[in-house]
C-alpha cells in the first residue's frame, strides 16, 4: 500500500505534487491511500490522520517531510489499524537526521560536528572541533542553501561573531522547522551538479538527476562500487543518498535522507520509482 499525503482542499484526493506517483502505483495494481500530513504536522490527533487507510497490511510512505516524533506518531497510529511501514521511527530517524547516518559515511563526505541545542556555547564548541576554514551550517535535517551568504556558507570558522551571525540567521529563518541542533560542514567545493541515488534494502534501484537540477542528468554510468557496502552498513530499507563531484573530481556524499520524503525530480518517471519499490517485494 502507498501512502501520500492529502489535497489539502479535497482531502479525499492525492496531493497534487503526489498525484502522479499515487496514478502510477494504482496503474501498478497498488493500494493506495491517503494521510492528513497537515494534522500529523501539527501534532493533531494521528488517528483520525489516518482514518482513511484501510486497515491491515504492509505500507511505504511518500510524502512531505515530518519531524522524527511525528512520523513516530503516524506509524504509531497505522499500527492501531493492523498496517506496518517498511521504516520504523528509529530508522526513518537515522536516515532523515545527519548524527544519524554521518559516522557510517564519514570517509566519503565532509568532515561535520554538531550540537543538540541552539545556543551560542553549543555552537561555538562544534565549530572549535571542526577547526579554522570555510564551512556550511545547517540544522539536523535541513540547510537553507537559497540563502547562501546569509544563512549557509561561513567563510571562516575562526571569525567566531561572523560564523554566530550566520548560524543565528539560519535558526531564524528555519523557525520552527528547525531540528535538533547545528551541524557544521567543511566547505568542500564541487565540480557537478548533484545526483540522487535510491537504494532499497540496501541496493541501488535508480541513478538520476537531483531534483533542484532535474535536466542535469549523469553524465554516463556512475560508478557506486566504493558507496554501496557503506550504505548497505546502515541497514535502513529506503533511503537517497545526493552526490556530487568534488573540485578535484572525487566523488563526494553531500546529504543522506529517508526516501519515503525525498524528492522525485520531475525528470524520473513515477513509475521507475514505483518499481524499484515495489521490485523488493515480489
Amino acid at each position: 500500500m502507498l501512502l501520500v499525503p492529502a489535497d489539502p482542499l479535497r482531502p479525499r484526493r492525492p496531493d497534487e505534487h503526489f498525484a502522479p506517483e499515487a496514478r502510477a502505483a494504482r496503474e501498478a495494481g497498488l493500494t493506495v491511500a491517503v494521510v492528513d500530513h497537515d494534522a500529523l504536522a501539527r501534532g493533531d490527533d494521528p488517528d483520525r490522520a489516518v482514518a482513511s487507510v484501510p486497515a491491515g497490511g504492509p505500507a511505504v510512505y511518500r510524502g512531505w517531510m515530518l519531524r522524527g516524533e511525528r512520523y513516530a506518531e503516524l506509524t504509531e497510529a497505522l499500527a492501531r489499524r493492523g498496517v506496518s511501514v517498511r521504516t520504523t521511527a528509529e530508522q526513518y530517524r537515522r536516515a532523515h537526521e545527519l548524527p544519524g547516518w554521518y559516522p557510517a559515511l564519514a570517509a566519503v563526505t565532509p568532515r561535520s560536528a554538531w550540537t543538540t541545542g541552539a545556543e551560542r556555547a553549543d555552537f561555538d564548541r562544534a565549530r572549535r572541533a571542526l577547526g579554522a576554514g570555510p564551512a556550511i551550517v545547517r540544522d539536523h535535517v535541513k540547510s537553507m542553501k537559497h540563502h547562501w551568504h546569509e544563512a549557509t556558507f561561513i567563510p571562516d570558522l575562526g571569525d567566531r561573531d561572523a560564523a554566530w551571525a550566520v548560524a543565528r540567521r539560519l535558526r531564524q529563518l528555519r523557525a520552527d522547522d528547525f531540528v535538533g541542533g547545528f551541524v557544521l560542514r567543511a566547505f568542500e567545493p564541487l565540480g557537478s551538479a548533484e545526483v540522487r541515488t535510491w537504494w532499497v534494502r540496501g541496493r541501488c534501484a535508480l541513478v538520476g538527476p537531483h531534483p533542484d537540477t532535474p535536466h542535469d542528468h549523469p553524465a554516463g554510468e556512475v560508478d557506486l562500487g566504493w558507496l554501496a557496502p557503506l550504505v548497505a552498513g546502515l541497514r535502513l530499507p529506503f533511503v537517497t543518498v545526493d552526490l556530487a563531484l568534488r573540485a578535484d573530481g572525487v566523488w563526494r556524499v553531500v546529504e543522506v535522507g529517508d526516501g519515503q520524503v525525498s524528492d522525485r525530480p520531475v525528470t524520473v518517471e513515477p513509475t521507475a520509482l514505483l518499481a524499484a519499490l515495489t521490485a523488493e517485494s515480489r
